[in-house]
This record gives C-alpha cells, sequence and structure tokens, in this order.
C-alpha cells in the first residue's frame, strides 16, 4: 500500500494547517458544551460573511503584489473542474440511481463534490501563502460561489423533491439565484481590493490598519462558526455515499483543477494554491439548500462534517505534492 512519507515539509504543511482545524473542533466543543447559547451562532456567522471576511479579502489584496498572478488558469482551471465534475455525476445519474441513491440524496453527493467552503480556503492561503494566496484564492472564489450557487440550484430543481420542508412545492425565481451572486460579500469585497490594487489607490492610512484589525477577528469567528456547524450523528446515519462523495471532493476534483491547470497555460506556484482549492470541505451553504429545496439535508450534513474531518490531509497532500 502506498503512502505519505511525514517528511519535514509535510510536517510543516500540516503544523500551518493545524491551527485552523483545531478553531474549527473547538466550535464544534463550544457548541455541545453550551458554553455559548446556541443563538450566538447565527449573528457570528451573519458577522463573518458581511464584516470580517470581506475587511481580511480588500486589506490582503490591496497590498499584494499582482504583477506575477496570472488569474486566467486560476480561474479556468476552478470553473473547469466543477463543471467537468459535476457533468460527469449527472452523466452517471442513472447508473447512481441504480446503486440505490434516490434524487434528493443525489443532490447532496453533488453539492458536496463540487461546492468549496471559502471561509477555510482563505484561512488556509493566510497560513500556508500569505497575501499572495489570499488573492489566489479570491480569484477562485469568484468564478466558484457563483457556479457552485448555479449549479445547486438546477440539480437541487431537477433531482430533489422539490418542497422548502412544509410540504409545499418550492421553486426558486431567478431572483433569488441571481441577486445573492450579485450582492455576495466575498464577491464583491474581492472585486474592490482588485480595484484598489490595479489603479494603484492602496489603502488610506485609516483604512487599512483599520481593515487590518477587522480582518483578524475574521478567521477564529468564522473557523469556529464553522466547527458550530459540524454534525457527527449526521455523519454516522449517511452511509456509504459519504465516503464516495469525499473521495470525488477531495481526490478526483483537485485532480481535473490540476490538469486544467496546466492546460489553460499556469504555472508556478499558484498550482498548489487553486489545486488546494478544489480539496477545500463543503461549504455549509449545501446545508440550507438541501433543507430549503427538498434535499437529502442529513446526507449533505454527513458530507460536510466528513470533507471537513478530511480536510487537513488532502489540503496537505496537494501542497505538499505542488510546492
Amino acid at each position: 500500500m502506498a503512502c505519505f512519507p511525514l517528511t519535514k515539509p509535510m510536517i510543516e504543511i500540516i503544523t500551518s494547517l493545524a491551527p485552523i482545524f483545531l478553531l474549527i473542533l473547538s466550535g464544534w466543543l463550544v457548541r455541545k458544551r453550551r458554553w455559548v447559547v446556541d443563538a450566538f451562532w447565527q449573528p457570528a456567522e451573519t458577522l463573518t460573511f458581511y464584516i470580517l471576511f470581506p475587511a481580511l479579502l480588500i486589506h490582503k489584496i490591496a497590498l499584494t503584489d499582482m504583477s506575477a498572478i496570472n488569474l486566467p488558469p486560476i480561474m479556468g482551471a476552478t470553473a473547469g473542474g466543477m463543471l467537468i465534475v459535476g457533468g460527469v455525476l449527472v452523466a452517471l445519474r442513472r447508473r447512481i440511481e441504480r446503486a440505490g441513491l434516490d434524487g434528493p440524496s443525489f443532490t447532496s453527493v453533488f453539492q458536496g463534490s463540487v461546492r468549496p467552503n471559502s471561509y477555510v480556503g482563505i484561512a488556509a492561503a493566510v497560513a500556508l501563502f500569505g497575501n499572495t494566496g489570499v488573492t489566489v484564492v479570491s480569484a477562485a472564489i469568484i468564478v466558484a460561489a457563483p457556479l457552485a450557487n448555479f449549479l445547486g440550484v438546477l440539480v437541487l430543481v431537477r433531482y430533489a423533491n422539490g418542497t422548502n420542508g412544509s410540504g409545499k412545492n418550492f421553486r426558486p425565481r431567478w431572483r433569488d439565484t441571481v441577486l445573492p451572486i450579485i450582492k455576495n460579500p466575498l464577491i464583491l469585497a474581492t472585486l474592490i481590493g482588485v480595484a484598489l490594487n490595479w489603479t494603484g489607490a492602496g489603502l488610506p492610512p485609516v483604512v487599512g490598519p483599520f481593515l487590518d484589525v477587522l480582518g483578524q477577528a475574521a478567521l477564529p469567528i468564522g473557523l469556529m462558526a464553522v466547527g458550530a456547524g459540524l454534525d457527527f450523528a449526521a455523519l454516522t446515519a449517511a452511509g456509504g455515499w459519504v465516503a464516495a462523495t469525499v473521495a470525488v471532493k477531495q481526490i478526483v476534483l483537485p485532480l481535473v483543477t490540476f490538469l486544467l491547470f496546466y492546460a489553460f497555460g499556469g504555472s508556478g506556484p499558484a498550482a498548489a494554491m487553486t489545486v488546494m482549492f478544489a480539496a477545500l470541505p463543503c461549504s455549509a451553504v449545501s446545508y440550507v439548500m438541501s433543507r430549503k429545496m427538498g434535499g437529502d439535508a442529513t446526507l449533505m450534513a454527513g458530507i460536510i462534517t466528513a470533507t471537513t474531518l478530511t480536510a487537513t490531509f488532502a489540503m496537505s497532500v496537494v501542497v505538499m505534492a505542488l510546492s
């Protein structure tokens, strides 16, 4: 059996990523032990999503030297990998159904295979690659966030039960899909940071330190909120399809992304950052969409938990292999 030796680079990578996943597990422990009321987590997620992470992105991207970053391979490989893996899953839908996976459960496998957790991606980029890593990951987010939402809605509308949990039919309007993409604060913050960088405007003396302080709060609060959403009971109940989804998300998708990155003319350290983004755990947004649109929310929760637990190893292997 092949194995990956814990060489010094591997140990250094795991050591850099360990605080991220310790924060995630800390969030799970805090919620399990009820050291804070459950009502704390929803506003914490809102604060992180709308204020703290955007502040971090604007500050990091505005101060990054972007002259050496080739954006088209990053964005093309990210979008292409998601489309190819998603397309293959849909093409194999009949065979998967014969193997015992119904429509709502298929939507969970699909989302778990392509949707990244941007919070973990930004945190890993900061830990491993600094400002340049944040810029690369942000470029991936620009295409991945809207594409994941679009594909997720299409698959849920086509294969899920089509109810919102109350027994009533649910079909999203276009504005329910498009407006959240246009108003996504992570995408907007990335665009603002790029504009400040490319125009040479930079950050004013007061604004820069202000955004820096806000951004420092993003990682601990955001990652602990991710941990608070872990559901080990759902992981136990979800069955073998969880393992299959983990394999697709953290082996197949990174491999396809790697091949596309070089096919689009990419080179250099951005390869590790782009492929690492593909190996990220699945976002908790998938659970919200599954519950709202008639998917298998239990399986979705299990997939989110499993991919989060295995992400440290998957991301470490990717970075070690490509650095």
